[in-house]
């Protein structure tokens, strides 16, 4: 039996709504006090933060919810097309090689942290990083590092690679979803105070301002009072690219597993996989039609919307209190996450990253298509492409690095 007090999805999904809608009235209040207070706490922070704090404190059962289900595999790529609608396409190419350049710095500092974070906990307390054969806490680590360079499907992989025990693989889920998603709500935090830290970086960030300014103004240039036929043709837009990717990962996907095995390394015998190439692809195509003219009516913010509904649901996964069923793994986590934070600030620092660069390319890894897009558009919605995109590479480089990382691991297990 649940112990939450609220077990039913359209109860929760009500209460998160209402929460959504209560943060936006106050983010966009007159009034000083709560100007003052979304200086310094951005609103999609608080959209992540206080669904954590009902799960944590058993207001809401995330354990049994469908929510996060149906936001990440109908919201988020709706979300994707009707964000890339719009999408300046030369403004991102723009942006130069420094978005890739912080990216792979993710996926490497990822790749070296696990082994540097074991070795660092293992001399301080071996009892945490031992156990024997499927009870190797590297074998377990193994899986968070596929989760953290690429995503679920390359964290099944590594799981089906080392096959640690159930109840291991359980934990490393746990400390999975709880330190990236507290390190997720530092990201949210910075891209509030992101000139602060550029500044910090002597970065140049005239080309990401150019393109929101670029952004901004074709979107007041097309502005229009939306109708009942816009926002049919909206949703119907994104909703039957949405259908495609649904219809693609179902096909593709199986295929692959059966017919090119090989592919697997790339992901691509992941359904999700292919459900986010063909919702990017999908608006970036339609980004070259009339159908562009819809931003007019309002497409970006109702994309916008799915993603905040999308923020809500993760935040929901993370329950604080269960930390304190393995605090062990969880140190490694933590040295692990701090050890990537520390490459990244040191690379963007000595290339004069703007922190959006080391935002987006820290999450591409870390959160992948699901979060990636979330922390780009915390900066602006126009530059949620950028987070898909990034993310999409951390996929095909997500087994090959994790791989890599678990033989480092084991290799430091075993001295």
């Amino acid at each position: 039996m649940d112990s939450a007090l609220i077990t039913s999805d359209a109860v929760t999904f009500g209460l998160l709504m209402a929460i959504l809608a209560g943060i936006f009235i106050t983010s966009h209040s007159e009034n000083p006090k709560w100007q003052k207070f979304y200086k310094f706490v951005p609103s999609l922070l608080l959209c992540y933060f206080i669904p954590s704090l009902l799960t944590t404190f058993g207001v809401v059962s995330e354990a049994d919810s469908n929510l996060y289900h149906v936001a990440s595999q109908y919201l988020l790529p709706a979300s994707l097309v009707l964000l890339t609608l719009s999408i300046d396409l030369k403004g991102i190419m723009n942006l130069g090689p420094k978005a890739v350049i912080m990216f792979l710095a993710g996926t490497g500092s990822i790749m070296i942290g696990g082994p540097i974070a074991l070795l660092i906990v293992g001399t301080i307390s071996p009892e945490i990083v031992g156990g024997t054969g499927p009870d190797s806490v590297w074998r377990g680590l193994a899986t968070v590092a596929g989760s953290w360079i690429g995503g679920g499907a390359n964290q099944t992989a590594m799981l089906e690679v080392f096959e640690p025990s159930t109840d291991l693989f359980g934990a490393m889920v746990t400390v999975d979803i709880i330190v990236a998603n507290i390190w997720l709500a530092f990201l949210l935090y910075g891209a509030g105070i992101s000139e602060q830290v550029d500044k910090w970086f002597k970065a140049d960030a005239s080309a990401i301002d150019e393109l929101k300014h670029n952004i901004a103004e074709y979107q007041a240039n097309i502005a229009r009072v939306p109708t009942l036929v816009d926002f049919t043709k909206i949703i119907a837009v994104a909703f039957s690219i949405v259908a495609l990717g649904h219809l693609a990962g179902d096909s593709i996907a199986p295929w692959i597993d059966e017919n090119a095995p090989a592919l697997a390394d790339l992901s691509l015998n992941s359904a999700f996989f292919w459900i986010v190439v063909v919702a990017t692809t999908g608006g970036l195509i339609l980004s070259f039609t009339k159908v562009r003219n819809l931003e007019g009516a309002g497409a970006s913010k109702l994309g916008s919307l799915f993603l905040y509904i999308l923020v809500m649901t993760i935040g929901m996964k993370m329950n604080i209190a269960s930390m304190l069923d393995a605090p062990g793994f969880f140190v490694i986590g933590a040295v692990w996450i701090l050890i990537h934070v520390g490459v990244l600030l040191t690379v963007g620092k000595l290339i004069k990253a703007p922190f959006f660069f080391v935002a987006v390319g820290s999450q591409a890894n870390v959160g992948g298509a699901a979060s990636a897009p979330i922390v780009a558009s915390a900066f602006h919605s126009a530059l949620a492409p950028v987070g898909v995109l990034l993310a999409v590479l951390g996929y095909a480089l997500g087994t090959y690095g994790a791989y890599l990382c678990a033989i480092m691991m084991q290799a430091i297990s075993g001295m």
